[in-house]
């Protein structure tokens, strides 16, 4: 069902000005997108993805999974039960959320 963590993300206030903070620690920006962007962190496989939002609401750092059959994911999570939100696509991604017993929120995301 999910293939690795492809990354994990913070919400920030401002991603522009958290970029630029990131980037004097040698985090090099790898990927911008909508609201987001995406670190590598020295010879780390799994990068560090900032993302503009609430930083007052809960939750506000999680993993997210990466899986290549992002709808047969979808469809064996909700089959099992969990609480899943719709499947979105923002233009670079597909991806939903889904929450552990505690509320905990976590995502899985495809893209090529």
């Amino acid at each position: 069902m999910f293939e690795r963590i492809d990354t994990v993300c913070l919400t920030v206030s401002n991603v522009e000005k958290s970029s630029m903070w990131y980037q004097k620690l040698g985090f090099k920006v790898a990927y911008k997108g909508e609201g987001y962007q995406v670190f590598t962190i020295g010879n780390s496989g799994i990068p560090l993805t900032i993302e503009e939002g609430n930083v007052a609401s809960q939750n506000s750092t999680y993993p997210i999974f990466f899986t290549n059959h992002i709808k047969n994911t979808y469809g064996n999570l909700k089959e099992k039960g969990v609480e899943v939100t719709e499947l979105k696509n923002d233009g670079d991604n597909t991806f939903f959320d889904f929450y552990d017993l505690d509320e905990n929120k976590l995502q899985v995301c495809f893209w090529e």
